[in-house]
């Protein structure tokens, strides 16, 4: 437990590599997943390449964590010993998690929680996290965390390539003649968050490769010229085109640049199905001003 006993708290969507969730002591909520055999927990009792297998028969239905699991992380966030929450949650434009976790956080009269609206998702949450514990392990107080979060959050952009916008459409997140003119035209659309928090279109290519060069070309141009950031690449069960699109965006980084390396979740690779590959960055907040 750091100094501040400052706990963090984010859910399965923020696509956050394991490894860095234990190295930071990040706690993660599991969204669910509703298939005919049952209720899976995101990354927990299913895998995003079990629910790819499952997707051609059988689209689940996602859903919020339960209200007892989030009280079930804040009874261990006590018992640790942590006396302030920081909760960074996928968009309220896709879930109900952020909402769920802000007013439990208000009845939890042992913790003062402060959640937020990522008003994004995977990694465009998950580089909040992880900077955030950074920042926490070099002294920043609770008091410039929550000045410095909504600085990350505006500063945070993300690029989606999806295969195919059928998962988008039986899904309810894409218009359906946008869809049924991508399918015939092998058009593979990039999308991002609008403010809103909702996923929308921004680019498109016929072909993979050219969806992918698109990609690429808004991700350099979106970057900041003179602020540092951190940077993200995720892919949906393609690890080793991710590491591709990695490999080619790094030459074009400042140098120094750290890419995180995740994977798509089940709840977001349920909405957009298999083979996605996502760039994104956060600006690095200059707390200490704060």
């Amino acid at each position: 437990m750091n100094p501040q006993k400052i706990a963090l708290l984010t859910d399965s969507c923020a696509d956050i590599p394991a490894e860095l969730c234990r190295q930071y002591d990040i706690f993660v909520l599991p969204l669910r997943l509703l298939f005919s055999d049952g209720e899976y927990l995101d990354g927990q009792t299913i895998t995003a390449d079990e629910v790819y297998e499952r997707l051609p028969h059988e689209i689940p239905t996602t859903s919020l964590p339960a209200g007892q699991s989030v009280e079930q992380i804040f009874n261990q966030m006590i018992a640790a010993g942590y006396e302030k929450v920081l909760a960074v949650h996928l968009s309220a434009g896709l879930s109900g998690t952020y909402n769920l976790v802000r007013l439990m956080g208000e009845d939890c009269e042992a913790l003062e929680v402060r959640a937020f609206d990522s008003v994004s998702g995977s990694l465009g949450i998950g580089l909040t996290l992880i900077q955030a514990a950074r920042m926490i392990e070099q002294g920043c107080t609770w008091e410039q965390l929550l000045q410095a979060v909504p600085q990350m959050l505006a500063g945070t952009k993300v690029f989606f390539c999806v295969d195919t916008l059928e998962y988008l459409q039986k899904g309810g997140r894409i218009g359906k003649i946008t869809a049924v003119a991508g399918s015939l035209l092998q058009i593979k659309p990039i999308i991002t968050f609008a403010p809103t928090g909702e996923l929308i279109n921004v680019a498109k290519g016929r072909g993979r490769k050219a969806a992918l060069d698109k990609l690429m070309a808004l991700f350099r141009e979106s970057c900041p010229k003179d602020r540092s950031f951190l940077a993200a690449v995720v892919d949906g069960g393609i690890p080793e085109e991710g590491d591709a699109l990695r490999d080619q965006l790094m030459p074009t980084l400042p140098d120094g640049t750290e890419v995180i390396r995740g994977q798509i979740d089940c709840t977001l690779g349920t909405y957009v199905g298999p083979h996605l590959l996502g760039a994104g960055f956060q600006v690095i907040p200059d707390w200490r001003a704060l």
